[in-house]
């Protein structure tokens, strides 16, 4: 598994979301930057949302990485509230997040760094979908 630092940069990322709940598929193309913030990085995202019969959109959204004593990574939300981890010398890892009534699955895939990819299942009761984001350097 890459390091925190590896991450600092500025990537693309192609998205696909299948949606099972709506039968639809959601496309995004943008740019994630990792820039540091003095704690860590700070994880940025910008880009177009296709979704169909809709306009296409303007997305973004912000989180903070931060490196863990055991070498892993602790991701948080942009206000500091705790999200999910990303374990340490991991070629695959994997974590949940629990927010009642939805639940997040992440699978983060490094095996062929320094592209790699994050997987999320999100499931509850209007929600059922697959997020699947393949990250490249550029």
């Amino acid at each position: 598994m890459p390091t925190l630092a590896d991450f600092e940069g500025r990537w693309r990322i192609a998205r696909r979301i299948e949606d099972a709940w709506m039968g639809t598929t959601g496309l995004y193309e943008g740019v994630a930057r990792f820039s540091p913030d003095g704690e860590g990085l700070l994880y940025s995202e910008v880009g177009e949302l296709k979704l169909p019969q809709e306009a296409p959109m303007t997305a973004r959204r912000k989180f903070l990485w931060r490196a863990e004593e055991d070498g892993g990574i602790c991701v948080l939300y942009d206000d500091g509230r705790p999200f999910h981890k990303i374990a340490a010398a991991a070629r695959v890892a994997q974590d949940w997040h629990d927010c009642p009534p939805d639940t997040y699955d992440v699978t983060y895939n490094f095996t062929h760094w320094p592209r790699w990819r994050m997987i999320w299942k999100v499931r509850g009761p209007r929600k059922d979908y697959v997020s699947i984001s393949d990250f490249a350097p550029l």
